[in-house]
């Protein structure tokens, strides 16, 4: 290596690094081949990771190697060289001088031991196995039961040689100071069978320590087998992966070179909308993961009509009625709909308080997303420790609270006198609660076991929201909605989450019930799977996929909805979303047309008949509709959205801080409130202290549920542990579902009223 190589290295050199400091960096000369020999790369250590790149420049977007220290073996060959091995990789690294590869040194060897700690810490935690490894684990509890029981074996012959050979070292003592050889006879008879004691109970720890020694080696080395190859096959997998990254940015740069497609492709008799793709053209960077959504296959069951003045029918092959594209009206124009209707394009009355219109802009931070993700591969999103850089200032309770963005809706639908045209209203409704999530790529942070969130709008929207996490692991949320305007709204939502290593799915789990107190029309549906992609390279974008069924379960009418999920090669609609209104006899009465992020348009069916076969040979269904009229349009974003986290008006006031919430309440949780006021490195330090507390917690419950089961063991009238039981919400069977689920049993408003929260648990 040339003198004038060693002097750049050392000059560009990271200082060393400050006491608790958790990054370090510096260029290092690294082993690439007998070729090229030792290069010079630019090193990274951060939260037990090691990364390296050709440049600093690279930091942004690509990174060409990462080791976990926390499995990794560290070897000094000589002055100047540090060998890393880790999962069958190994990198032979040199720095410039000798002082700054003990500079190095000791940075890796300090980021070994907290890695190794953290980790230890978060499988006390994680409580993320798969149900197929039960039996493994009961395997293993047995094991580790009989190694507990030859411990305390040898445990016990230590007690007892430790006893028996102080009693023989008197023995001998007295011995030795005797002088009548009768007295010498009696003493040397108990020192013989003092030394038959000793005897016997050596032998006793031989055959124990023998014991313990031929299990443990034959477990050792089953257990060795098992680890060597998890060892092998995560390594495979993050080569895969790292080399399907580069295969994926390598289709960008060519897909970005090429000629576009539009100009030969002619475009669908849509908006304008229908000729974008989502996030202007990001979602070029889908990969095979993602392709598998064919056009053919989202073809709709059937063809519509519109209806026209003139007669003159026009025909469309999607399902959007003539909706986008086609004249809209609003539904106080239809001349069967309730004469009480208002337009929905707008807020009923206006809100007495004045709420906040903005919060800090989002500091520019940047982070390398994929040297946190990679290690997370198959697991459950809520059981992966993230840094506050990926979050948002709200908590899954407030996100859950955005579903009312558009309340009014259910407004009118309780104001509806036919049961279809409220079913319509109430599949608007659903369909909003996605608007807010089109640009939102963050993730909300975990609520703590116990956090609440409320949302009182009474006196200006006639409505109170209450939240309350009543599980931590799976995690879950009750949720409880009363309207002074006739209806109430209840779910209990457990956010399944599997990151794929290219694509995040978001699996909602749980019934959403709504209730409309003057008809007793009770309808229920689920939500749709929400999807983040180009996790790896390229901009993140969320599309929603999946097929929801509202059923009315008074009257047993339906509503069936489609998310079309996004595919580059459909010249139709981004986002759309088709779904029919049909009667307890299967009869339908309605389309529904739209976008889940712009708006959702009704056509009332006036005749329907049998069409010819479609491309899946499937035959369709030919309706004929009056003219689309408008249900629901998705109001402006604020002003500096894109600044401001992407929130939407109702999203900007629900952390606004409130005086007289309970102690649990969201808007109190420190980590967030410092995230959401730009002090970032403080609010991660705060949310580690959070979570740590919250594992004492468990740790402690987990303690006082085991003693109590030995009690119950060693007494039949021992007590019972109940385990943890939510504050505000309690287990019913739901009598129409037959599911168990949380329910509200009350009692948060009146406590609020009187300002009483001594029942509350200190979370924060």
């Amino acid at each position: 290596m040339s003198e004038q190589g060693k002097s750049s290295a050392s000059a560009a050199a990271a200082a060393p690094p400050a006491a608790g400091s958790d990054t370090y960096k510096g260029w290092l000369f690294k082993w690439t081949n007998y070729l090229k020999g030792y290069q010079r790369r630019w090193f990274v250590l951060s939260n037990g990771l090691l990364s390296y790149y050709r440049t600093q420049a690279e930091m942004a977007h690509t990174c060409r190697g990462t080791i976990n220290l926390a499995t990794a073996h560290i070897d000094t060959e000589d002055a100047c060289n540090i060998v890393l091995s880790s999962s069958g990789r190994t990198y032979h690294l040199k720095a410039s001088t000798e002082l700054e590869r003990q500079r190095w040194t000791t940075a890796l060897d300090l980021a070994r031991t907290k890695a190794i700690r953290m980790m230890n810490d978060q499988s006390d935690d994680s409580g993320d196995e798969d149900p197929g490894s039960q039996s493994d684990r009961s395997e293993i509890q047995g094991t580790l039961k009989i190694l507990i029981s030859k411990l305390d074996d040898l445990s016990t012959c230590n007690d007892l040689i430790a006893k028996h050979g102080a009693a023989l070292q008197r023995s001998l003592s007295e011995l030795e100071g005797l002088k009548v050889p009768v007295e010498g006879g009696e003493k040397i008879k108990a020192v013989n069978e003092r030394a038959t004691l000793f005897r016997i109970t050596s032998n006793a720890m031989i055959n124990a320590c023998r014991d313990f020694l031929d299990l443990a080696e034959t477990h050792s080395r089953r257990w060795q087998r098992a680890l060597q190859y998890e060892r092998e096959q995560r390594a495979h997998l993050e080569e895969t992966i790292e080399q399907l990254a580069k295969q994926h940015n390598s289709l960008e740069r060519a897909w970005r070179a090429g000629p576009t497609l539009s100009s030969s492709t002619p475009s669908a008799p849509t908006n304008k909308k229908a000729s974008e793709r989502p996030l202007q053209g990001e979602a070029s960077d889908e990969d095979e993961d993602t392709e598998y959504f064919d056009a053919m296959e989202d073809s709709p069951a059937f063809i519509t009509v519109t209806a026209t003045d003139n007669t003159q029918h026009r025909r469309s092959q999607t399902s959007l009625s003539g909706a986008i594209g086609g004249n809209s009206y609003d539904w106080n124009q239809d001349d069967h709909m309730s004469p009480s209707y208002n337009d929905v394009s707008g807020k009923e009355l206006q809100p007495r308080r004045q709420r906040r219109t903005r919060v800090p802009d989002k500091p520019n931070y940047s982070l390398n997303l994929w040297s946190i993700m990679k290690n997370c591969i198959g697991k459950e999103l809520s059981k992966i420790p993230m840094p506050v850089n990926f979050n948002e200032p709200l908590s899954m309770l407030q996100r859950l609270t955005e579903d009312l963005e558009y309340h009014e809706l259910l407004d009118k639908a309780a104001r509806c006198d036919s049961s279809l045209e409220q079913m319509c209203l109430v599949a608007a409704f659903s369909v909003s609660s996605y608007s807010t999530t089109v640009h939102r790529t963050a993730k909300p942070f975990n609520p703590l076991l116990g956090e609440t969130y409320e949302l009182d709008r009474l006196e200006e929207f006639g409505y109170r929201s209450l939240c309350e996490q009543v599980s931590h692991h799976p995690p879950a949320a009750a949720h409880h909605v009363i309207s002074q305007r006739g209806w109430t709204l209840w779910q209990e939502i457990t956010i399944g989450s599997k990151f794929r290593g290219k694509y995040l799915s978001i699996m909602p789990l749980g019934a959403i019930h709504l209730l409309f107190h003057s008809s007793g029309n009770h309808y229920v549906w689920r939500k749709v799977t929400s999807t983040v992609h180009n996790i790896i390279v390229g901009k993140l974008w969320i599309d929603q996929s999946g097929d929801i069924e509202i059923v009315n379960h008074r009257t047993k009418e339906t509503c069936q909805l489609k998310f079309s999920p996004y595919s580059y090669f459909s010249r139709d609609v981004a986002r759309k979303v088709t779904g029919v209104v049909a009667d307890t006899g299967g009869q339908a009465h309605y389309i529904l047309s739209g976008t889940w992020d712009e708006k959702i348009e009704s056509a009332k069916i006036i005749q329907s008949s049998r069409g010819g076969s479609g491309s899946e040979g499937k035959q369709k269904t030919i309706y004929q509709t009056l003219p689309p009229k408008l249900l629901w349009k998705k109001y402006p974003l604020p002003e500096n959205a894109e600044n401001m986290y992407y929130f939407s008006a109702l999203a900007l006031t629900l952390n606004e801080p409130d005086d007289g919430v309970c102690l649990t309440d969201s808007r109190l949780r420190p980590d967030q409130r410092l995230m959401e006021e730009g002090q970032w490195d403080e609010a991660n330090s705060e949310k580690q202290r959070l979570e740590e507390k919250q594992r004492a917690v468990r740790r402690r419950r987990e303690a006082e549920a085991s003693d109590a089961l030995d009690e119950e063991c060693d007494n039949e009238s021992g007590r019972e542990y109940e385990g943890y039981q939510p504050l505000w919400f309690h287990q019913r069977r739901d009598s129409v579902t037959g599911e168990t689920n949380f329910v509200y049993k009350g009692g948060y408003w009146e406590a609020k009223e009187r300002q009483d929260w001594t029942m509350c648990p200190n979370i924060f």
